[in-house]
């Protein structure tokens, strides 16, 4: 029934959530449910069951574990309802800013961004009703002066033991300086092999031309297997009921492969090239690079040999100079030789 609010004003009683199914007995059950129900890849669910248990902790007011101790530990035994404690939030925060302290940035953000993935998930289910890190904000990082890959690294990328797909896809997005998302919706019939360049969207949906090299095209007709139309790059399993025709291979059933898995695999990869100091048993807790950062230091080493504002405007896709200036910054190698060139010593031996 409704009631009379401030003011005279009717108020209406707050709609209950009917669960969709009976809530798990355990906050760890309710984390495998999430994990299997919201269809997190087997490659990422270890980093969520790490991240949740340490969240776990801290929703029973504990400081949640560090160290070498995180990988290991268990979640504590309680109800998922308990996180509905009225009484949690204020805790939870005293806990996060602790914990945030000790931590650096992209870790407690990639955490908070966990918490809250599956926070909502167990809303939608019915199982809980509020969210108590809704006021818990996301630590400022510091700026990465330094995306541009350098050489050596990228020839560590061409070395790792990867699969055929990926192998293609990380060499067109270098070689051809594209966006990953316009990579990703190429199709079979789009692509021009004889001359090194496919045709696909870019932002606002125009149409554009993507061009590659020879590392790119020797991968290519091993990659499409005599396939004559359809997503270029895609998973290795039949498409879900429902997903989009245009996202469907006609000849194989299988799905275009997402943004969210090709970063996922990306960044799995090349985490022990962006840590090359870290210990194996602490590779799991740290972050490797973005697709991104292929584009960025594409056009970053022709900017340093030299190519000019028009091409790099073309090969970029941007529409203002200005847009360029992030990737104009000379990286660490081409610093190196600069240095090199005009060492004294060098030069009087010359």
């Amino acid at each position: 029934m409704t009631e009379l609010g401030g003011g005279g004003a009717l108020r209406l009683p707050r709609a209950r959530v009917v669960p969709l199914s009976a809530a798990p007995a355990s906050y760890a059950a309710a984390v495998e449910r999430y994990l299997t129900g919201a269809g997190i890849a087997k490659s990422s669910a270890r980093i969520y069951r790490i991240s949740l248990t340490t969240w776990g902790w801290m929703f029973v007011g504990e400081p949640a574990p560090t160290g070498p101790a995180r990988r290991g530990a268990k979640p504590p035994v309680f109800p998922v309802a308990a996180i509905d404690d009225p009484a949690l939030p204020e805790v939870l925060a005293e806990l996060a800013a602790a914990r945030a302290d000790e931590m650096d940035a992209d870790t407690v953000n990639r955490e908070l961004s966990i918490a809250r993935k599956t926070i909502g998930w167990w809303q939608r289910q019915g199982w809980i009703a509020g969210d108590p890190t809704i006021g818990i904000e996301r630590r400022p990082a510091p700026p990465d002066r330094t995306k541009a890959l350098a050489e050596n690294q990228i020839a560590g990328l061409w070395r790792l033991d990867v699969g055929l797909r990926e192998k293609t896809q990380w060499k067109m997005l270098y070689e051809s300086a594209a966006r990953a998302d316009e990579v990703l919706c190429l199709n079979v019939e789009d692509l021009h092999p004889g001359d090194k360049r496919g045709r696909t969207l870019a932002k606002g949906g125009a149409t554009e031309w993507i061009h590659w090299q020879s590392g790119t095209a020797q991968l290519l007709p091993r990659l499409i297997a005599g396939r004559s139309r359809g997503p270029l790059f895609l998973t290795g399993r039949k498409a879900p009921a429902g997903t989009p025709t245009l996202d469907v291979c006609p000849e194989t059933g299988r799905a275009r492969l997402s943004y969210r898995r090709a970063e996922e695999i990306f960044e799995e990869n090349t985490r022990l090239l962006a840590n090359p100091l870290a210990s194996p048993e602490d590779i799991e807790d740290l972050d490797g690079w973005t697709l991104h950062r292929l584009r960025h230091s594409a056009l970053t080493h022709d900017a340093e040999g030299g190519t000019s504002t028009p091409m790099l405007l073309a090969r970029s896709r941007h529409a203002s100079v200005r847009s360029l200036e992030r990737y104009a910054r000379p990286g660490v190698d081409a610093v190196a030789r600069h240095v090199a060139a005009r060492d004294p010593a060098v030069r009087r031996r010359g």
